[in-house]
């Protein structure tokens, strides 16, 4: 079926967002078309979304697509609930080749329609962005706050954005061109030349655990905006948010007139891990991952037919050297440590302390007096078991768990962790952080602060000088990987060596936050989410070299 009678109207009610995106991703502005704000959706959203999750509850969810073999599921909330959802486990031996089939009629629609289409897609979620941010949050953990703005709006902005990297992208080159070229007094040679931006081929997002739709929707509608379809392959602990994505794409590529199993979710059994078959099928031809530095390392060293793009794990770093609002570090420096009990990718874990203290505008402070008064900052933070959930939400797994228990045993304790009750979700578990006090002067390559502790801990390591710490970033970075490192310091040298480390060591650096910005916070269409250049992640989202080798150009030159 041609697209051709949806294309005015997706043109007319969608061509406007995609001119802004396009335009901010070369400003860097703020903007996004996702309102924040749960009121946004309407009077009667917030009870409309949640009954539809629970309806969910229980349920199997047929998406009618090919090669379904039996049917599997087994989340189970981190607050405690049974989602009972069953969806399908499929035979990619009859999938792999369905999806292959709608790519022609995907391809020559050209990048204006599929990025049209994928702009739909985003906008039915949109619509039902309550509906998904229980999902989110019944799968992640988060608070239903974070799971609504991170997992909706947020998410959201971050599909879209690759949409628009993806049209630039496409469009560099011109779809058809006339060449001649002058042969003096001989007729000139001349040549018709057309240019079509090809697909690879399937693509296959291997989805995580704490953030579902925020880091899948980069590479989902990165690869479906440059005409490969895409296969989603959740963390089993967390299905049903990408399983409503496939489910509401398939249904706009229906009624765009393309071929619905353009996308389609591999779903697996308890224990099956079918990630890595699916990785190295020749059908494969790009992989995004976000998880473990264990097997996004294994991806990119086996997976070769494959373009892979992987965020992995690093370690985070905050440099203190002086600061001119030293409460205002301290309440950003708990927030960011508490905000979803630290289980992101982006959190700080290790903070760097001068053991004979820094300068700021409430006087000298020493070593352990930053050390002690952060712990009162996140303390007081959490002090209030309601606002400590709603900061908190859930820990996801078991493992967050256990290595939380482990640091205490790391060295000195300065914030110890507690438990905390949830009033509407008893079986949550929730657990403010734990801050350990480390020291440098006899490093080795078992110290703790030399690895990532995911989860709710952090570091406080006493280094020799502000020097010592930018050798100890420099190190962390160009070994571990770091998604975010920060810093606080009054010295404009200071500044200059610390941008220095993130420029040659490809980090991303935050400088003196101390208002309702965050380190482990980023804006799509201004911020670049990891850089691809250290080793926590080969890609950045987003950028250019995020999409442009999803495709390549190819050219037909004709005679005459």
């Amino acid at each position: 079926m041609a697209a051709e009678p949806t294309v005015p109207q997706l043109s007319a009610k969608h061509r406007p967002t995609l001119d802004q995106a396009l335009a901010t991703i070369r400003s860097r502005a703020y903007w996004s078309p996702h309102p924040e704000h749960p009121k946004a959706y309407g009077e009667n959203a917030g009870a409309d979304g949640l009954a539809a999750f629970e309806a969910l509850r229980g349920t199997r969810l047929d998406l009618g697509q090919p090669g379904t073999d039996d049917w599997t599921g087994a989340e189970t909330s981190p607050y405690g609930v049974e989602l009972g959802v069953e969806y399908p486990h499929v035979d990619p031996d009859v999938l792999l080749p369905a999806m292959r089939a709608g790519m022609g009629a995907w391809r020559d629609a050209g990048p204006e329609t599929r990025a049209l289409v994928c702009i739909e897609i985003l906008a039915r979620i949109s619509a039902r962005t309550h509906e998904f941010a229980h999902a989110v949050m019944h799968t992640s953990g988060q608070a239903f706050m974070m799971a609504f703005q991170a997992g909706g709006p947020h998410a959201q902005d971050r599909g879209l954005e690759a949409v628009a990297y993806a049209y630039e992208e496409q469009t560099r080159v011109p779809g058809q061109a006339d060449w001649s070229k002058p042969q003096g007094k001989k007729d000139p040679l001349e040549l018709g030349k057309t240019f079509t931006a090809v697909p690879r081929g399937i693509s296959l997002m291997i989805g995580c655990n704490t953030f579902p739709t925020w880091n899948g929707y980069p590479g989902i509608f990165a690869s479906l905006a440059t005409g490969n379809p895409v296969l989603v392959k959740p963390h089993p602990r967390a299905v049903l948010p990408l399983a409503l994505t496939v489910q509401v794409a398939r249904k706009v590529l229906a009624d765009s007139g393309f071929d619905p199993n353009l996308v389609a979710l591999a779903v697996e059994r308890p224990g099956e891990g079918i990630a890595k078959e699916l990785a190295l099928r020749p059908e494969i031809k790009v992989i995004d991952y976000t998880g473990s530095t264990e097997f996004g390392e294994w991806l990119e060293t086996n997976a070769r037919q494959a373009q892979v793009y992987t965020e992995k794990a690093g370690v985070n770093t905050v440099v203190l050297d002086s600061t001119d609002n030293y409460k205002g570090m301290l309440s950003n420096l708990a927030f960011s440590l508490s905000l979803y009990s630290g289980q992101m990718c982006t959190t700080p874990q290790n903070l760097l302390i001068p053991r004979d203290g820094i300068e700021t505008d409430a006087g000298h402070k020493t070593y352990d007096e930053v050390v002690s008064d952060l712990a009162g900052s996140v303390g007081g933070l959490l002090g209030d078991d309601a606002r400590a959930n709603a900061l908190l939400g859930a820990l996801v797994n078991p493992d967050v768990k256990a290595r939380l228990e482990a640091a205490a045993g790391l060295g000195e304790v300065a914030l110890a962790s507690r438990e905390v009750a949830h009033p509407e979700f008893p079986g949550a578990v929730v657990r403010t952080p734990v801050m350990v006090k480390l020291d440098s002067a006899k490093p080795d390559d078992s110290a703790p602060y030399l690895s990532e502790c995911f989860g709710p801990v952090s570091f406080a390591v006493a280094v020799d000088s502000t020097a010592s710490a930018l050798d100890l970033l420099r190190r962390t970075v160009r070994e571990k990987g770091a998604m975010t490192v920060g810093a606080y310091t009054t010295s404009a040298d200071t500044e200059r060596a610390i941008e220095e480390v993130c420029l040659e060591e490809s980090a991303q650096l935050s400088l003196n936050l101390t208002g309702g910005v965050y380190v482990n916070q980023t804006a799509a269409f201004s911020d670049f989410h990891g850089s691809g250049g250290n080793p926590a992640a080969n890609a950045a989202l987003c950028d250019g070299a995020f999409v442009s080798n999803r495709f390549r150009v190819v050219e037909v030159r004709r005679q005459g």
